[in-house]
This record gives C-alpha cells, sequence and structure tokens, in this order.
C-alpha cells in the first residue's frame, strides 16, 4: 500500500472527476490519503469529502498565505475541530515568506496556535515552510522546547538545514513531485540523509505533478511515481511503500488500525 499524506481534494480542480480519480489512485495502488485544510472557511467540505469515502482522512487549520485573512484561529478552536474521528491532523500552517512575507507575525502567531492544538491533540502538525528556514528553524526550537508535539515538513524543499533541524527535533519530512524534477538534485541528496523511519510520500495535489507528468494538473495515483524515485534514491527500492506507510500509520495514529489492514475501501 502506498499513502499520499498530503493532498487537497477539495479543490475546485477536481470537481469534474473526483470519483474517477479515486478509482485511479486505487489502481495505482494508494489505499489512503490524507485531504489536507487550508481555511476554516472551507474546513466543511473538506470534511464532507473525508466522511464520504472510508479511505480519505482529513487535517484541519489554516495555511500561513491564508493567516491574515483568518488571524483569529486558536488553538481551541482547532482542538474542538478535531475532535472528528476522520480529523488525523492539525494544519497545514507554517511560515511562507515567497508570498506572504508582508505577513510574517501573523503567520508565526497562527503556527504558534496550531502547535499549540497538536500538542493538545497529540495529532501531527502538518508544516509549510517557504523561503523561512531560518525563521522555522528558531520557531520549531523554541516550540519543542516547550513541550514536544509530532509533526512533518510537508513538501519538502527546503534547504539541509531544516531537514537536519526537523529530523533532531523528531519531525517527519515529506517529499512530493519535487522530488523528481531534473533541477531538484538538492533535494534528492536530502531525502538520502533523512532517516528511513522519517521519511512519507505525498502528492500536493493538484501542485506539483511528478515527472512524467509535470505540467499537468497532479492527482493522488501520482504518488506512486514519486515513492519511485524516492525508493530509488534512498535505495530503499520497492520496500519504499512498506517503510512510508509504516511511518505513516506511526505518525497518524488516529487512522484506525483496520484502514492498513485492507478493510477500508475507496468508496463508501
Amino acid at each position: 500500500m502506498l499513502v499520499d499524506s498530503h493532498c487537497h481534494l477539495d479543490f475546485a480542480d477536481f470537481d469534474v472527476d473526483r470519483e474517477a480519480l479515486l478509482e485511479r489512485a486505487r489502481l495505482a495502488g494508494v489505499g489512503l490519503m490524507v485531504t489536507i485544510s487550508t481555511r476554516l472557511a472551507t474546513f466543511p467540505r473538506v470534511l464532507a469529502i473525508a466522511e464520504s469515502h472510508a479511505s480519505i482522512y482529513c487535517s484541519v487549520g489554516v495555511h500561513p498565505n491564508s493567516a491574515h485573512e483568518e488571524p483569529d484561529v486558536t488553538s481551541e478552536q482547532l482542538v474542538e475541530l478535531a475532535c472528528h474521528p476522520k480529523v488525523v491532523a492539525i494544519g497545514e500552517a507554517g511560515l511562507d515568506y515567497f508570498y506572504g512575507a508582508e505577513h510574517k507575525a501573523v503567520q508565526a502567531i497562527g503556527l504558534r496556535q496550531h502547535i499549540a492544538a497538536a500538542r493538545i491533540t497529540g495529532l501531527p502538525l502538518v508544516i509549510h515552510a517557504r523561503n523561512a528556514d531560518d525563521d522555522m528553524i528558531a520557531l520549531l526550537e523554541d516550540e519543542m522546547g516547550q513541550g514536544a508535539f509530532p509533526a512533518i515538513l510537508h513538501c519538502f524543499s527546503s534547504g539541509p538545514e531544516l531537514a537536519r533541524a526537523g529530523a533532531a527535533l523528531g519531525c517527519y519530512v515529506s517529499f512530493s513531485g519535487i522530488l523528481t524534477f531534473r533541477n531538484a538534485e538538492q533535494i534528492r541528496e536530502i531525502a538520502k540523509a533523512v532517516p528511513a523511519d522519517r521519511l512519507l510520500v505525498e502528492t500536493d495535489a493538484p501542485y506539483l505533478a511528478p515527472i512524467p507528468h509535470r505540467g499537468g494538473r497532479n492527482e493522488p495515483a501520482f504518488v506512486a511515481d514519486t515513492a519511485r524515485v524516492l525508493g530509488e534514491v534512498t535505495g530503499l527500492g520497492e520496500r519504499i511503500g512498506e517503510v512510508t506507510t509504516a511511518n505513516f500509520r506511526r505518525l497518524f495514529t488516529k487512522v484506525p488500525a483496520a484502514a492498513f489492514a485492507g478493510e477500508g475501501a475507496l468508496h463508501g
């Protein structure tokens, strides 16, 4: 089994063929997926998709590029929404200075609220980091010092310092289709250095389709292409599915054991 640990199935990109793409994912060996919240305003749609499919779970949170639009999110709100059995993660939250450098302060405040929720619930925090490595390292080290919490550096495209710091703090590192891009040699080198028990794989669909689909819409079935390259890069080969699914299971403790025993189905 492969797991797409991060996709956005609520996005309008999938409105025309959502059921068909879920069948393609099943045929590609993708048994589980987590559809990720980017705003509390759209969380009901995210949750509805997860509720409608036995092998889809979801997160709750506010993306850093939306933090200034929902600046009042509290850990209490997130914890309450996370009580739903289909909510298995907090986020995605983080720091993004590529698009939102003018909102640094509100992003950091929001991220700390999400961290508090992850610490209270024990659910993994899905972290988005772009062009903010130094600040992210400092913030994570400060917060981990106040109390540990589970976390994922999702869609990793940062530098080796953040990868090393994240791994040292116990974070998991998730790789997307970027890993397959011809100009992503540094990311492949970072993937080699991440401990095998901290590796995850994702699509971030509909974005960042891996080779050979680059330039088109991404979808969960394509996680198989990224996993293949991750297996080659790390030397895990065909064991990459087994390893990343075991890591996912260890981290996403709220996903029931039956989901990994093949008792779930993408439909129903």
